[in-house]
């Protein structure tokens, strides 16, 4: 499953930080970690790394127009990346998954990007869909060789991140939201989470159509909602307000500026109006920015307040940015809260480390003169392994305000 070509194999030698920083098992080697190259690369093909003694280093994908030029595939003794090697690579990735969930759950993520050794690349699975996301370019040249290896016999839908979007319709005729195999798609895929149905956005929506990484953070809120009432701020489709409803929450109010995710989250308290703790909890789809709505400071306090943004650091120099931006909103949630209320609060910022995350939550905690408990701290769950820093983004924290 390489691109035959009639030149000879790519070399590259690194710098000597770059050489440790391979050796350690980082995925990721930047252009400027390149001190020699025995000719120009084209993306998708396969570089092979030397170190300074002339000795094999690692083999990987390279990216001519990306700052990140080789996706790192193999380290340590060289091996033939064929087409076994392939099938064993994504075999690997599937049998870590396999036991994790019973059939009350049909959506998880079966590849998860170099965490499972397939640099830029991410295979989640809704019932009998599966989504392929992509995130750099040098997997187009090979997409009709991953294409037969992941399909699973299920739909396979093609997304692709917006900064591939138009080198992949301009050298590839591919777009995002194409289907590489299986029927048509002209509603949005149902899949179940421990036990709930939800929809997912596959063609259309953010990420690959959910949010499957919060899934063991909704079971907890589930356990934590009976008789409160409910904020979720930064709702999307509503996951965590129908977690929190099934658990017994009077009240759920989901609070996103897209009234497209509204819309989704309506239809998601639809599809389990058969249960009936669904069906008896008041749902209010509010439809504001969180930030103008926060800082309006409204009068009415709530039980549960979830506060899980988008990313607000995507890039290293929006770090401290982000860093004031969660306190002022970790601040102003935990003034909505009433006695005994509790904050739950996520970050999925890779740039914001942890115990960055952490430290600026008790801090606010701290500075808002409520005497407070900490519950739990979680990180990924287990289809979604991290295993390098920069994979590491998501994290949580439950803190319960007694006064």
């Amino acid at each position: 499953m390489s691109i035959v070509s009639a030149q000879p194999s790519l070399r590259l030698r690194l710098t000597a930080a770059a050489e440790t920083i391979v050796r350690g098992g980082h995925p990721w080697v930047f252009a400027q970690s390149v001190r020699e190259q025995n000719r120009e690369g084209r993306t998708g093909e396969l570089a092979i790394l030397f170190d300074r003694q002339d000795r094999f280093l690692a083999v990987g994908l390279f990216d001519a127009e990306s700052p990140l030029r080789v996706r790192i595939l193999h380290a340590g003794k060289p091996q033939p990346i064929d087409a076994e090697w392939w099938r064993q690579r994504a075999d690997r990735a599937f049998a870590l998954r396999e036991g994790l969930f019973d059939a009350r759950t049909t959506g998880c993520r079966c590849i998860n990007g170099e965490n499972d050794g397939w640099p830029g690349l991410v295979l989640d699975q809704y019932d009998t869909t599966r989504v392929l996301k992509l995130y750099t370019t040098a997997w187009l040249p090979r997409l009709s060789e991953m294409c037969d290896l992941l399909h699973g016999g299920r739909r396979l839908i093609l997304r692709l991140s917006r900064n591939i979007q138009k080198q992949a319709l301009h050298d590839f005729g591919l777009k995002d939201g194409q289907i590489l195999h299986g029927d048509l798609l002209t509603a949005p895929v149902i899949f179940l989470e421990n036990g709930l149905r939800f929809e997912a956005e596959v063609v259309h929506g953010q990420k690959t159509g959910f949010f499957l990484d919060q899934r063991e953070n909704r079971s907890l809120i589930e356990g934590l909602a009976r008789g409160r009432s409910v904020l979720n701020l930064f709702s999307y489709s509503g996951g965590f307000g129908v977690y929190a409803a099934r658990g017994g929450a009077t009240s759920v109010c989901n609070l996103d500026i897209s009234e497209h995710a509204l819309s989704s989250a309506v239809r998601n308290f639809g599809l389990n109006h058969s249960c009936p703790a669904v069906a008896q909890c008041r749902h209010e789809p509010l439809h504001a920015d969180v930030f103008a709505w926060l800082w309006g400071k409204p009068a009415q306090r709530y039980d549960l307040i979830i506060l899980d943004p988008p990313s607000l650091a995507r890039r290293e120099a929006e770090r401290e940015e982000a860093l004031r931006a969660y306190a002022k909103l970790l601040t102003a949630s935990i003034a909505l809260l009433s006695k005994n209320g509790i904050l739950v609060a996520a970050s999925c910022s890779a740039h914001v480390t942890a115990e960055e995350f952490f430290t600026a939550a008790r801090q606010s905690a701290q500075q808002s003169g409520r005497q407070h408990e900490e519950l739990r701290t979680t990180r990924h769950p287990s289809d979604h392994p991290a295993t390098f820093k920069e994979g590491e983004y998501l994290k949580c924290i439950y803190l319960r305000f007694l006064e």
